[in-house]
């Protein structure tokens, strides 16, 4: 298994992270570790802050309920009494101009329900993950789709938006993801205005680290050469 602890220092030090990256992992059984969650989440990215904060644990696809949408891209089916809370969730949300019920259809979902979902601090997962989630500023995540490009892992998809935690399954299918990240995910997981989200495959993760070495050090030596021909070139303030 990769160094994740080690990793997770590159990119940390690397991208200038103000928050851990967190792994995730879906599983078709529950783990013996880490411990299970104990408690109630509004939502499934609500677990990306307290394993960002430093938790490590995993939860099953009825902790998940809470929250219709993050349900919905994870293949996870409410119950038959909580079920008409999907449909009135978008439909307040199609009622409001946020989206439009047409989009529903080409909202990424994982293949399969997990039995499990693990959740970790990168440097802490015992379990390999199948998607990596970064929080960074745009100057940092131009460095990750540098990187990207370089390593052959970029997504062909656009910058996504609502709802955040489609990204996941986006990247598992497509390759690296960056998302504006939605209202819900920031109130639920305190994410700052300034920032953004990419979604790496896990399994990519080590080709991607190695790859930012490189992009790191071709953009410090680059920033040196724009800052010398904006001094010697630019002739107003």
């Amino acid at each position: 298994m990769p160094n994740y602890a080690t990793i997770e220092l590159q990119l940390t030090e690397t991208l200038h992270l103000r928050r851990r990256p967190v792994a995730v992992s879906f599983l078709d059984q529950e783990p013996a570790a880490p411990a299970k969650f104990a408690g109630s989440m509004p939502s499934g990215c609500s677990f990306w802050r307290l394993a960002a904060a430093g938790q490590s644990f995993y939860t099953v696809p009825s902790d998940h309920l809470n929250c219709p949408i993050g349900s919905y891209t994870h293949s996870i089916s409410l119950p038959e009494a909580r079920r008409a809370e999907l449909t009135a969730t978008l439909t307040l949300m199609t009622e409001i101009g946020y989206i439009s019920m047409d989009e529903v259809p080409g909202i990424p979902r994982l293949d399969q329900t997990p039995a499990a979902i693990a959740y970790a601090p990168l440097g802490d997962a015992t379990i390999s993950p199948d998607v990596v989630l970064v929080a960074g500023r745009p100057g940092s995540l131009m460095l990750l789709q540098e990187a990207a490009q370089r390593a052959g892992i970029t997504s062909a998809l656009p910058l996504m938006m609502r709802p955040t935690c489609m990204a996941l399954p986006a990247a598992l299918k497509s390759g690296l993801i960056v998302s504006a990240g939605c209202i819900g995910n920031r109130v639920y997981t305190d994410i700052g205005e300034e920032e953004l989200y990419a979604a790496i495959p896990g399994k990519d993760l080590e080709s991607l680290a190695e790859a930012l070495q490189t992009v790191a050090q071709a953009n410090a030596t680059l920033r040196q050469y724009h800052e010398d021909r904006r001094r010697q070139m630019a002739t107003a303030s």
